[in-house]
């Protein structure tokens, strides 16, 4: 059985990413900062007869990464799957004047530098058993045609680097069975994305769910809405 970690699992496409994965078979790591969430969500999943198990993932905390990978190795001997969702968007109406040093730090901490921290940790393990398929959650907000609009700068900067690194970890993977990619959700109705969201998580899931389980020959350091690249 394949094992996958979800990021900011507990709500959101999160949730609904680790339920599906789950459904196709997978053995599912369900990562929260919160416990106490990241046990009722995962509570919630084992109670529809699927194999999830919370798990303590705060990208944010760098020095916690390591206690949690070695958590997963100890139990399963690696990791096939690496779902980096977990985001925060908290200056969606800002000009990028108006955002404090703090906020910007923070959304940089928690979207970009959080999936860097745990292909970092992860990638190597991937590398040596030769089988790994890594899913960055990007935004269409952050690709260069979005970036002379000032308003939500330091999201979209965050996604932007975001789309770099899928690049550059990409990149390292050659001629192995790793594949590193980006994909866009959408406009989804989560917490993060709001009430006037066109699309439920559920709608969210074919690009995590195909990139989840991609071919050997499948694509590499790309970007996807669904299955369809798009430029960045």
């Amino acid at each position: 059985m394949k094992n996958v970690l979800v990021t900011g699992a507990n709500r959101g496409i999160g949730f609904e990413a680790a339920r599906q994965l789950a459904e196709a078979g997978f053995k599912v790591w369900l990562g929260a900062r919160d416990e106490e969430k990241g046990k009722k969500a995962s509570s919630i999943l084992q109670d529809e007869g699927l194999e999830v198990h919370s798990i303590f993932c705060d990208v944010a905390q760098p020095d916690r990464i390591g206690g949690l990978k070695e958590h997963i190795l100890a139990e399963d001997g690696k990791l096939d799957v690496l779902i980096n969702n977990a985001g925060i968007f908290p200056d969606k109406k800002q000009s990028i004047l108006d955002v404090d040093t703090v906020t910007f730090e923070d959304i940089q901490l928690v979207n970009y530098f959080g999936p860097y921290f745990l292909m970092q940790a992860f990638l190597p393990v991937m590398l040596e058993n030769n089988y790994g398929r890594v899913v960055n959650l990007g935004a269409e907000m952050g690709v260069s045609s979005a970036m002379d609009a000032p308003m939500a700068g330091a999201y979209k900067a965050s996604k932007y680097s975001l789309n770099a690194l899928t690049r550059l970890f990409a990149g390292s993977t050659r001629r192995k069975n790793v594949k590193v990619n980006s994909v866009s959700p959408g406009w989804v109705k989560t917490d993060l994305g709001g009430e006037k969201a066109k699309r439920e998580p559920s709608e969210a899931m074919e690009g995590i769910l195909w990139l989840s389980q991609l071919d050997e020959d499948g694509p590499n350091g790309k970007f996807f809405r669904d299955r369809e690249e798009l430029s960045f």
